[in-house]
Order: C-alpha cells, then structure tokens, then sequence
C-alpha cells in the first residue's frame, strides 16, 4: 500500500528515535536533579528556584521552538542532496540564537516587576532573581546547542547528542554538589550555585557538540564554523518565517498547562498537589512521542526533500503509529497502577496526603486517555513541520488548547462541580481536537507540501 505506513517503515523511524528520546530523557532529568538536590536547602529556597525555572523554562520553551525551523530546513536539503542550503541554515541558527537569546536575557534581567504584580511573594521574588540573573547566561549556549543538534539530528546521527545530553547530568550533579553545598575551599553558594551548575552543563553541552561537529566527519565536512562573520538575511528570514509560529506554538501550550495549574490553585493546595503529580507522570511519558515525532519530522523532510511524498506520508503516519503504541503502554501502566505510581510521590500513609493521594490516582486515570491522543498530536505536529508547514499548526494549537481545552477545562472544573477531574477532560478534549485536526492537515497536504518544497517559506537565492 504505497503512501502508507509498513511495517518496513517502523524499524528505521525507531532506530532514529531511540536516541532522540534518551536524549530527551537526560535533558529533562536535569530539572529533576536541581529539584532534589535543592529540596535539600529547604522550602524557601526551592520554591525561589521554582518560580525562577519556570520564567527561564518559558522563554526557552519559546525561542527553542522557534530554532527547531533548522530540523526541517536541514532535513529537506539532505535528502534533495543539496549542501550549501545545510551550511547556510545552521549558520543561521547560530546567528538567530544569539539574538533571541540576547532578548531573553534581557527579560530575566529586568522580570522582577511582573513576578511582583503576578502576586507571588516578595521574599520569594527577591531570591529567585539572584537565581535568574545567573541562569541568564546560560540561555544563549542553551539555544546554541538546539541549533547544532538540530543539524546533528536532521542528518541522521542522534547517538552523539545522546551521549552529550547524558554527560550534561553528570556535569549538572557534580557542579550542583560542588557549588550548593561547598567542597574544600569551594563556598556553599546555595541557590546561586544553583544557577551557575546550569550554566556549567549549557556551555558544556554546547561546547561538546561544537567540538564534535567540528572535528568528526561527515559533520566537520560541512565547515560550520568558517565562515560566520555575516548574517545570512535570505536563511534568518527563513528560520524566522518556519520557526516563528513553531516557537509560538510551544508557547500556546505551555501556557495551556501553567493557567490549569492556575486554576488547579484556586480550588486549593491539595488540588493542586494531586494535579502536579499526575502532570508530572504525563510529562514524563511524553518524552517518548517527543522523541519519536523529531525523529518523524527527519523522516518526512529528508522524504520531501527527495520529492518522495509516497515517502513523506509513511513516514509521517509510522511515527503517529509508533507514538500512539507507546502511549498506549503508559497509559495502560497508568489504568492498572495508579496507586503504586502515587507512592513514588508522596507517602498516602501520612495523614497530610489522605486526600491528595486517592486525587492523584483518580487523575493517573484520566490522564492514561489524555496519554493517548498527546502522542498523536505531538508526532502529527512534529510531522508537519517536516514539511515545513508550521502556520496552520499554529492556529489550529491555539484554537485547540486554549479555545477548546483551557476553556473547557475552565466551565468543568471552576464553574462546575468537576473540580480537578473537569480541568484534566478539558485538557483530553483539547488534545483530541489537535490530535484530529493535525492528522488531517498532513493527510490532505502531504502532497503538495512536497510537490511545492517550500510550501512554508520564501526560497532563499542560491549561495555564492
């Protein structure tokens, strides 16, 4: 059945994506080291922490997104064969990650005002910024490394990214443990030492992978690094014009999932304990369809860039399949254990998390539906941006999670009686929307994406 998705399809999507998710799980692992190893310092200390990251967490969520053009770009022309227009796209995204970076750090510095008027707490505030105003210079290396592993990636080798993501941790707990705590003639610096371990593992993993793009072939062969005097203005237009709604996207739903958290808050702390606990579990899980969809989105532009749509469709529908068998496991982990799971969390013995606990649970249940149609969306997003179609996706994130999910969530859950169960059935209704809608869009435009190539962007002139 040509233009559909074999079995012949799914070795290939997964010996490519099995890297990509470890990867991710290093990356993401290393929020979760800071939070252990802060929890040690104490309650203050990590909720200043906490508010920080998520402020830093946001705008790179953002400007990450908006980087994530060069998988596409770089895709497309290695598999059409085609040199330069790699060069000219990771150049680039060097380029615009020093720009959006530099505006980042320019809103770490200066957000203490909104985090004042948001109405959290002074003292909180004042601590999180000494963390911030540290943490801002690692963002430009951090988004540095999202353009080279996008290259890396893109051409089909994901084995070094993983291996770097994974010396990331290990520079992230030694440095944690040397500069929080004091060793020898080392200070105990607390939280700031914090903020510096995080810069210590971004200008690390950068390094590494710049160092490794530099010097091991086929990467060195593309001599990234001779030439980046000049801005390139047709490939930073570009980025921008395929990145930019991607990035706003990512925006969109990570807004999507910190206004419930919001309104988890408002029906009390237990509510929102039990929601951060099953938030947590699914984020978790979503490593994995995160994984499979980038390596989708490779599949699907190196097929578009060989003019291969039969391709580009298999590949695209092998990783929606793949993702949703996935999830499908989580979620049936999920179904049958969401008490055992609970427990990793909080002790339900002590009397502080009666209720919380059976909460938790209950939301494992919903959230083990919600697992499901998260892993579709994800690889059928990842694979139209494969196609370098990332507008209408962005539309249809915004009018999914927001108009139908956040607002569904909303009239359940405050409004009505559903509580924390209502908030959670609109997020399952906002992904089952996106996951419908986003499966069309690259039914019914696989085709033409791929016949047009450049669908989603103004053609750059040809290199000198």
């Amino acid at each position: 059945m040509p233009g559909w998705t074999t079995f012949r399809d799914v070795r290939p999507t997964l010996k490519l994506a099995g890297p990509v998710v470890a990867a991710q799980m290093a990356l993401a692992s290393l929020g979760f080291v800071d939070t252990v190893m802060v929890g040690r310092l104490g309650a203050e200390e990590l909720a200043a922490v906490a508010l920080g990251n998520s402020v830093f967490f946001f705008l790179f969520i953002v400007t990450s997104g908006v980087l994530q053009a060069v998988n596409p770009m770089v895709a497309q022309a290695h598999g059409a064969g085609e040199r330069m227009p790699i060069v000219r796209s990771v150049r680039q995204a060097l380029w615009l990650g020093t720009v959006l970076g530099a505006v980042a750090m320019v809103v770490l510095w200066t957000v203490e005002p909104a985090l004042l008027w948001a109405g959290q707490e002074p003292a909180t505030v004042r601590a999180a910024m000494t963390y911030l105003h540290v943490m801002l210079w690692g963002i430009v290396p951090a988004l540095w490394f999202v353009g080279m592993r996008g290259f890396v990636e893109a051409l089909g080798h994901p084995f070094p990214v993983t291996v770097i993501a994974f010396c990331g941790v290990v520079v992230n707990i030694v440095a944690n443990g040397l500069l929080m705590y004091g060793w020898g003639p080392l200070p105990a610096l607390g939280i700031v030492g914090t903020g510096w371990a995080s810069v210590a593992v971004f200008w690390s993993i950068f390094g590494l992978l710049a160092l490794f793009v530099y010097r091991v072939p086929p990467f060195s062969e593309y001599a990234i690094f001779a030439a980046l005097r000049t801005p390139d203005q047709a490939y930073f237009k570009e980025l921008l014009y395929i990145g930019g709604p991607i990035g706003i996207a990512r925006g969109v739903e990570a807004g999507l999932f910190t206004m419930t958290a919001l309104m988890a808050g408002v029906l009390g702390s237990e509510v929102l304990a039990a929601h951060q606990i099953a938030l947590q579990c699914a984020s978790l899980a979503f490593m994995v369809p995160l994984g499979i969809g980038i390596a989708g989105s490779v599949r699907v532009g190196q097929a578009a860039g060989r003019n291969d749509a039969a391709g580009a469709r298999r590949a695209g529908f092998t990783a929606m399949g793949c993702a949703t068998a996935t999830m499908t496991v989580s979620a049936t982990l999920f179904w049958l254990f969401p008490d055992a799971i609970v427990a990793f969390f909080i002790d339900p013995t002590l009397p502080e998390n009666q209720a919380v606990a059976p909460l938790a649970a209950s939301l494992l249940l919903i959230a083990a539906v919600f697992q499901v149609f998260d892993g579709v969306q994800v690889a059928a997003g990842s694979a139209l941006h494969g196609l370098k179609d990332t507008r209408i996706p962005m539309v249809i994130a915004f009018l999914t999670y927001w108009g139908i999910g956040l607002t569904s969530g909303y009239v359940f859950g405050v409004q009505g009686d559903a509580g924390a169960h209502g908030l959670w059935w609109g997020l399952v209704l906002g992904l089952v929307a996106a996951s419908i809608w986003l499966t069309l869009r690259f039914h019914q435009n696989v085709e033409h994406a791929v016949k047009t190539r450049d669908i989603a962007a103004p053609t750059a002139p040809p290199s000198a």
